[in-house]
């Protein structure tokens, strides 16, 4: 009998698990602020809990057996600090107000980090409270603890690595506490509206910038020594050749005790720097982008102005400073160039 084997360690029960988990998480609301109420903290034992509660099972099956009266006080006293210590965790969890201020764009390959505030409008101190990335990671999460004062708030950072340029929803964050005997955890999943803006990985050794285009081509570029146009008019200076002299200017301003006034030659205009994918010289569309993007921030070091030409998405004109620089990584990170003529959809 052929067929593809299920993956190792595959279960039945465990992947309906999974499955039913993610569709419940789908259906959690995106929101950038979230308060914690009776609706959306959640509390289960923990591994140590379960022991205890199998240990009190045990401590009553003893104490019923042999008829101890200290084994019943023990039993039911350790049993009512259990039970204390949900409540008290379920509470220390709940009424809390959590915001994300908006990351900074980040480029492909390097840590974001989330700055998540915590706000505590209660009369009584939160101890023992955990923030973490838990979606989408390769490892066990990171968790960041804090204690939040009474009316007052306290500040949580998180992290997380962006593999993928372009626009990005930001990954399930998850808030427990297991507050304060460890028995129980309560927690509380929040999935942010915000999206992340991941920049492209640029090149780790591009080659220099590409020689700048010459303005203006034809006549204008390929004019012969002394058939120059002329922008205007100034004053005379020595050394200019007299055939540049406006002769009938001149009179005026020996008249009103200026001086001669010459004609003006029109200044060499430097090239323009353009970047666009036909330049870099490579065909794989990724480590165009790649090395695009390296251009542009080697452009922005140096101080030159640059413009950026991708075919059929966007086109901008050379210019220079932060807000140019971060408007050409936004279109290398958003770019997706057009399918070949007949290729296959």
């Amino acid at each position: 009998m052929s067929g593809a084997r299920p993956a190792p360690g595959w279960h039945p029960l465990r992947a309906l698990r999974r499955e039913l988990h993610h569709r419940w998480l789908a259906r959690l609301p995106r929101t950038d602020q979230l308060a914690l109420t009776q609706r959306n903290v959640y509390i289960l034992p923990t591994s140590a809990g379960w022991m205890l509660a199998l240990t009190l099972a045990v401590l009553l099956i003893a104490s019923i057996n042999y008829q101890l009266n200290l084994g019943y006080l023990l039993t039911f006293l350790l049993a009512g600090s259990a039970a204390a210590g949900m409540l008290v965790g379920h509470a220390n969890l709940r009424g809390l107000a959590l915001q994300l201020q908006p990351p900074a764009p980040v480029f492909a390959g390097q840590r974001c980090a989330l700055r998540i505030t915590l706000d505590n409008p209660g009369a009584r101190a939160r101890h023992g409270i955990a923030l973490a990335v838990t979606q989408d990671l390769e490892g066990p999460p990171q968790w960041a603890w804090t204690d939040v004062p009474a009316q007052a708030g306290a500040v949580v950072e998180l992290a997380f690595v962006a593999q993928q340029r372009g626009w990005h929803a930001l990954p399930r964050i998850t808030a427990e506490t297991r507050f304060p005997l460890g028995s129980f955890r309560a927690w509380s999943y929040w999935r942010p509206a915000t999206q992340l803006l991941v920049y492209p990985e640029a090149e780790a050794a591009p080659p220099p910038l590409p020689p700048a285009r010459p303005q203006g081509t034809g006549r204008a570029g390929t004019r012969a020594a002394g058939n120059e146009d002329f922008d205007g008019v100034r004053a005379y200076r020595r050394g200019d050749p007299l055939k540049q002299v406006v002769w009938k200017k001149a009179a005026q301003a020996w008249a009103t005790g200026n001086s001669l006034v010459s004609r003006d030659r029109p200044q060499a205009q430097p090239g323009r720097l353009w970047l666009d994918p036909a330049a870099t010289g490579l065909t794989d569309t990724e480590a165009r982008i790649a090395r695009l993007t390296a251009w542009v921030l080697a452009a922005d070091r140096q101080g030159v102005q640059w413009g950026l030409d991708l075919p059929g998405a966007t086109r901008l004109a050379p210019d220079s400073g932060a807000a140019h620089r971060e408007r050409s990584l936004e279109a290398l990170a958003l770019y997706a160039p057009l399918p070949a003529a007949g290729a296959t959809p």
